[in-house]
């Protein structure tokens, strides 16, 4: 990053307009690879699943995998896009070490699935995101570089190639820029993402974890003048966690603004994001389409989705998130904004499930929304990563509608959770944390509180009953905060009736 100081972001935002594009890769749940039938088990031993196609042995002849098709189609559909009626495959030529062939089988010019689109709300808009191509192709293989300190190759002793991911299905989705958004980018970025994650998870085609890498963005970004023509784009590759791609759109449009009012000029090319710093720094000279020197491939045949088996697959359709969404809203009795902050936040599918598990939709989302989403904030992580299961939210909110815990208690509880130390309810007995309703234990703490404070019991007496909460406070720091509140109150005014 440039050494000079940066400009605010709203000093950016008044000076430039951002356009921002997303090109997103999404590896299918298949059970066997796009061209052979090596298994795709996420964490298997290194080089344990290959075999002549996927490792590019000669000789070796690619068969396409119909499941894959199938849900590349679901997907485009799903996205709004037309399905070609014919198209075909064509290698990439480019040479990586984790990339066996030298090549990549994927589709240029005539892609499965074209011109769709995504609606996305961000702060009660609604804003549309065009979908310029969804297109199949195989993914390579990882390479580790070890010895060093950053995990890059720069310091590293040795670099390892594990082949077992060459050649999984891979979908790629491409945006079409996205201009008109001013300072808004950054948002509206995270909220496609996010959107395009919950529409790929709901057809059920991918698990979608961008922290195993099963979903991997590349954000473009750019900077024009207001009037002028768009900007030079730089991309920032592998982003992997919704919190990055807003915090990478923004960095980058930090950046691109101090380099253009120190008079400099953008240059097209990718970048790495750092996840501890919030920064992108410089990769490699951005490669044009000719340069990858794209031809037909000549092993596989052409694809021509049959019409009557597109319209099958349509009507197929699960309710896409953004239906289901309206449903829940009107199930759970919430207006739009309540909606959008549960949205905003990613936690609907973690109330729904939570509500499912026997919580109201009143209390999972007090929880998610309050207690967790602080926790997931100050930590710095996606709030379905924070430490607790829907289960367990439920499980805590029942001990609380059962009187077993109050509140207060039940945040103690909730910090066991997150601390790995169980369910809540073995957590609860193991802390002792249970609410003390022993109405003789509750007795004999009012009765030592009213001997304390006999001026405050003779008030109670005379009718001002509000007096209670010096008598309240007494018997709850006496049971350790294990009582409950509304008990001694009762309990109290009962002893001192008449």
């Amino acid at each position: 990053m440039s050494t000079s100081v940066l400009p605010t972001y709203d000093e950016v935002i008044s000076r430039y307009e951002p356009v921002i594009g997303l090109e997103t890769h999404v590896e299918l749940g298949t059970a066997t690879k796009m061209f052979c039938g090596c298994p795709t088990v996420f964490g298997a031993e290194p080089n344990t699943q290959v075999c002549p196609v996927c490792l590019g042995l000669p000789g070796s002849l690619p068969v396409a995998n119909k499941a894959a098709i199938e849900a590349t189609i679901r997907i485009g559909l799903a996205l709004n896009c037309t399905i070609a009626t014919w198209c075909r495959f064509a290698r990439k030529n480019y040479f990586y070490p984790d990339m066996p062939k030298n090549f990549q089988i994927s589709q240029y010019d005539e892609p499965l699935c074209t011109d769709g689109y995504l609606d996305v709300e961000v702060n009660g808009e609604t804003v549309r995101i065009g979908i310029e191509r969804v297109h199949l192709e195989e993914d390579t293989g990882k390479t580790l570089h070890v010895g060093g300190a950053t995990g890059r190759i720069h310091g590293a002793t040795e670099s390892l190639v594990d082949y077992n991911r060459a050649g999984i299905p891979l979908v790629e989705i491409v945006t079409k820029p996205v201009p008109g958004i001013g300072a808004l980018a950054p948002e509206v970025a995270k909220a496609y993402v996010a959107e395009l994650r919950d529409v790929i998870r709901t057809l059920g085609v991918s698990d979608v974890r961008m922290e195993q890498g099963s979903m991997r963005c590349d954000v473009n970004t750019s900077l024009n003048k207001p009037g002028e023509e768009w900007g030079t784009r730089t991309e920032t590759k592998n982003v992997n966690s919704l919190r990055s791609v807003e915090r990478a759109v923004r960095s980058e449009m930090l950046r691109q603004a101090s380099v253009l009012d120190a008079g400099g000029t953008i240059t097209q090319e990718t970048r790495h994001f750092h996840e501890d710093t919030g920064d992108t720094t410089s990769g490699r000279s951005k490669e044009t389409a000719t340069d990858y020197r794209y031809f037909p491939e000549p092993d596989l045949a052409p694809l021509a989705p049959d019409a009557e088996w597109v319209a099958r697959l349509k009507a197929a359709l699960p309710e896409l998130p953004r239906v289901h969404r309206a449903r829940l809203r009107a199930e759970w009795n919430l207006s739009e904004l309540d909606m959008q902050s549960i949205l905003n936040a990613g936690a609907v599918e973690l109330i729904e499930r939570t509500v499912a598990a026997g919580a109201s939709p009143e209390a999972a989302r007090k929880w998610w929304l309050g207690e967790l989403s602080r926790r997931a904030n100050a930590e710095g992580v996606e709030l379905e990563s924070v430490g607790a299961t829907p289960a367990q939210v439920a499980q805590l909110q029942t001990l609380v509608d059962g009187g077993k815990l109050t509140d207060k208690l039940a945040r103690q509880v909730l910090e066991g959770v997150l601390a790995g130390e169980g369910d809540p309810e073995a957590i609860m007995a193991a802390r002792g944390l249970e609410v003390v309703s022993d109405t003789g234990a509750l007795t004999a703490a009012i009765d030592e509180a009213i001997a304390a404070n006999p001026d405050v019991a003779e008030k109670i007496r005379g009718g001002n009953q509000a007096a209670a909460g010096v008598l309240i406070g007494a018997v709850m720091k006496t049971t350790k905060g294990q009582a409950d509140a509304k008990t001694v109150r009762e309990l109290v005014l009962a002893r001192l009736a008449g």
